[in-house]
């Protein structure tokens, strides 16, 4: 009898199809920086370093502290807030 092989259960296992396309990143991308207080909305690029969890996908956000090469973003979450380390490849200013 064969067995077959067993399906991953990683991170990204059945969600990247929600990252497709969205693999090229520019150096600009990479080294933008943000100030304390800035409205960002999350985005996740097909990088890994520094995603955040794609359950928060395009939520808003306010930059908290910088924290390495990423920002702590504060974000509420039904009536609770939380907080993010998210790397600057993930995050665009909120318009």
């Amino acid at each position: 009898m064969i067995k077959m092989v067993k399906s991953s259960k990683g991170t990204l296992s059945g969600k990247t199809r929600m990252l497709k396309g969205k693999s090229r990143v520019s150096v600009n991308e990479r080294v933008k920086t943000f100030e304390i207080g800035q409205k960002v909305v999350i985005t996740p690029k097909a990088i890994e370093k520094g995603l955040p969890h794609l359950r928060y996908r395009n939520r808003h956000g306010r930059v908290v502290e910088k924290r390495g090469k990423g920002y702590l973003v504060e974000i509420s979450d039904y009536g609770k807030t939380k907080k993010l380390v998210v790397g600057p490849v993930h995050l665009k200013l909120a318009s």
